[in-house]
């Protein structure tokens, strides 16, 4: 072989020996750092092949969450140039790898920014509730049964209401309210309307509410996209104004499914049935709630894929069972395709009756993709079909980014996938060639598998949200999700075949036998040793530390993979390196509390602060103490790490007690749930005009001197962050025609 034939880079030119010296033939022999750049990122991208197509969905969540994370509101303008920018990158560099890297990143991170802007322009202003107890008049969406608040209440029903208009004299002749409103009906309330139909009640209204604390949960941006307007409460019965011209179908049946399984099955056990069948969760108590939470089966009261997937396996084995009776089918009909079909027909169905809520939409589109593969003969579930799903969620509502069904249906299927193609192969071989045994065995190693991979990939985001680690949750799964799927919805799909013939008491008595069973299941499983752990809450930052590593580990091919280990395990840890406030003021002023030596000590409070207090224990995962004694006649010192403060939690003066000057003393902070009238001059001061101007605060202790944070400093200026006096858009009548 000859020396140009056997030396990799291209053949040197022929140069006159006088001009060739080494230095120059070692320049000839030794290609540019630019292009040993390109070369190696070409191989990545040959390494990934069609992988790379499931990274369009990662890109568009993070430009979403750009987006909502900003302290300040940004138009769409700002992520199409981001995108433009990108589209640039592309066309000038489409011979360089790192060029073509930079540009698709940026035209997806741009897409998915300027998709949340527009999303958020799109939603309807929220309206000015009325302060006082008002007659509102409106249209019945649905008429929901909720659990009683406590133990010896009633049930409580809610109605939502559309197109509402307030009877008051300033509101007469406005228009009707682009937003729904939630409003909970009186005890004993006899009136039941019929959705589609107008009523009229006497009712108090109050707008979505604040977060409970700096950087928790915001009711006010999950209301800006839901569509809702606020929440309230009946002050007197329902009157029916007009009944529904037209009732919508789907909604009657969903009523007229959940009564009848109601009085079959009833108590908790009916409750749970309803919401497997016709998807109204709304009857399950708290005590349920708690124990299927702890014993992590919190999933089967949520009608989302898992749902679906049993019902569309029992439909798809059902069909091909009986088709397989008739010879001539056997032989010659696409048994498979005929039976996937229906099993899609089947899912379709139970979306629309469940009430097709936005998990089982997701998952029906999954469902969607693998019949189209089953039927055109590819693979009927992969990470493409996963994430051209994800996808159109996230290009239709951006928002969904920061939904906790979202995170984590999506987290489960991945988590799958990818533990499956790692798996695959020593589970067939666990199978082989044996008899039963071998069948049963690893059919019980793939459910143990199932339960252990959806569970290790929704834990953390789980404890993010909900603040609470369920370690048994494996072995509870284990037994409740093959009952589920061979006993509970098999026998629900029967009875609600029967229910045209009125026929339906049997299988629901049998699948109310098998709710039972789960239900004692859950019971004892929650009864265990550290079932139910609370943990301090994920920052943000974590939990978008944690998506990014499962989509790291889960979405990449090769070992570059295990790059994402270190990201889940540093948001894992995330939880107990965030810095934890001293002091909380809650959004009304009307509950203060610190934090002293581990534990939560509150003030005097109402019982509508209940709520909030429910947010800070879970935030930081601590038990409750009161406050001394003092603190409930009026000022008290509190000492907090070296740190005074001035606390009056309460106050029947209004502020017309000032504290003396010894008081005053050596304190840092003044802290007051009524007007602080300038008590302590010179000190920073937290009062009820604080809380007014700028929600919830939080006090922290960074290198030895107090750090004052408020809600609205956190959150910024966004569109759904009210402005500071402003109660919403002014419900303005139309203008009278001459």
């Amino acid at each position: 072989m000859s020396r140009s034939q056997s030396f990799p880079f291209p053949q040197l030119k022929q140069l006159p020996s006088d001009d060739l010296n080494t230095e120059e033939l070692e320049d000839a022999r030794v290609p540019p750092a630019s292009q040993v750049r390109a070369s190696w990122i070409d191989l990545i991208f040959q390494e990934q092949g069609r992988r790379l197509i499931c990274w369009l969905p990662v890109g568009f969540a993070l430009g979403a969450v750009l987006f909502f994370s900003l302290r300040v509101e940004l138009c769409a303008a700002w992520g199409a140039m981001v995108a433009a920018s990108g589209v640039v990158l592309l066309w000038a560099g489409w011979y360089r790898g790192w060029c073509r890297l930079v540009g698709f990143g940026l035209l997806v991170l741009g897409l998915g920014f300027a998709l949340a802007a527009l999303q958020t322009r799109r939603q309807p202003l929220m309206p000015a509730l009325p302060t006082r107890a008002i007659i509102l008049t409106g249209r019945v969406l649905a008429i929901e049964n909720l659990p009683p608040r406590q133990d010896d209440d009633e049930p409580a029903r809610r109605l939502t209401l559309a197109d509402v208009t307030f009877d008051t004299t300033l509101d007469a002749g406005m228009r009707p309210l682009k937003r729904f409103l939630h409003v909970r009906l009186k005890a004993g309330d006899p009136l039941s309307p019929l959705p589609g139909s107008y009523v009229s009640v006497r009712a108090l209204l109050k707008p979505p509410a604040p977060p409970s604390l700096p950087g928790g949960r915001d009711m006010q941006r999950e209301s800006w996209f839901s569509g809702n307007a606020g929440n309230g409460y009946a002050l007197g019965y329902v009157t029916l104004e007009a009944n529904a011209a037209h009732t919508p179908f789907l909604e009657q049946l969903r009523e007229a499914v959940a009564r009848r399984i109601e009085r079959v099955i009833p108590g908790q056990t009916g409750a749970i049935a309803a919401t497997l069948l016709a998807g109204e969760g709304s009857g399950i108590n708290r005590q349920t709630r708690k124990a299927f939470s702890a014993s992590g089966l919190a999933h089967l009261l949520a009608v989302a894929g898992l749902h679906l997937g049993l019902v569309m396996a029992a439909v798809i084995v059902s069909v091909r069972a009986i088709l397989v009776l008739s010879e001539k089918a056997a032989l010659y009909w696409p048994c498979r395709e005929i039976s996937a079909l229906a099993g899609l027909v089947a899912g379709g169905g139970y979306v629309l009756l469940t009430g097709a809520h936005l998990p089982s939409v997701r998952a029906f589109g999954m469902a969607c993709i693998v019949t189209l593969a089953l039927l055109t003969g590819r693979r009927t579930l992969s990470m493409r079909a996963l994430s051209m799903v994800a996808l159109l969620v996230l290009v239709v509502s951006p928002s969904s980014v920061g939904d906790v069904s979202f995170q984590m249906s999506f987290a489960a299927v991945m988590g799958l996938i990818a533990g499956y193609e790692v798996l695959r192969e020593p589970l067939i071989r666990l199978r082989g060639e044996g008899g039963w045994q071998r069948a049963t065995c690893s059919h019980l190693v793939a459910l143990a598998l199932t339960s252990l991979l959806a569970g290790l990939a929704t834990l953390p985001v789980s404890m993010a949200h909900f603040g609470a680690f369920q370690p048994w949750f494996v072995l509870a799964n284990l037994i409740a999700v093959p009952l589920a799927a061979i006993w509970i919805m098999p026998a629900g799909l029967i009875s609600i075949l029967l229910m045209p013939f009125h026929a339906e008491a049997l299988p629901l008595r049998i699948m109310g036998k098998g709710v039972q069973i789960v239900q004692i299941l859950a019971d004892k499983v929650a009864a265990f040793p550290m079932a139910h752990h609370d943990v301090p809450s994920m920052p943000g930052w974590g939990l978008l530390a944690f998506m990014l590593g499962l989509a790291i580990l889960c979405l990449w091919v090769g070992r570059g993979r295990l790059a994402g280990l270190p990201l889940i395990a540093l948001a894992v840890v995330s939880i107990w390196f965030q810095s934890r406030p001293v002091l909380l003021l809650s959004p009304d002023a009307g509950l203060i509390a610190v934090v002293d030596r581990g534990v939560l000590k509150m003030g005097p409070h109402s019982s509508l602060e209940n709520i909030v207090l429910d947010d800070w224990q879970q935030d930081l995962a601590l038990p409750v103490e009161a406050l001394p004694s003092a603190c409930n006649a009026g000022l008290c010192r509190v000492r907090v790490q070296g740190h005074t403060f001035l606390l009056r939690p309460h106050d029947p003066s209004d502020g017309e007690n000032l504290p003396t000057l010894e008081d005053c003393k050596d304190i840092e902070l003044f802290v007051s749930a009524s007007p602080a009238r300038r008590g302590c001059p010179g000190v920073p001061t937290l009062d009820r005009f604080s809380a007014w101007r700028d929600g919830a605060w939080a006090v922290y202790l960074s290198r030895g001197k107090i750090s004052l944070v408020s809600d609205r400093s956190w959150r910024g200026s966004r569109t759904w962050v009210p402005a500071i006096g402003s109660h919403g858009m002014p419900n303005l009548p139309l203008a009278r025609s001459e």
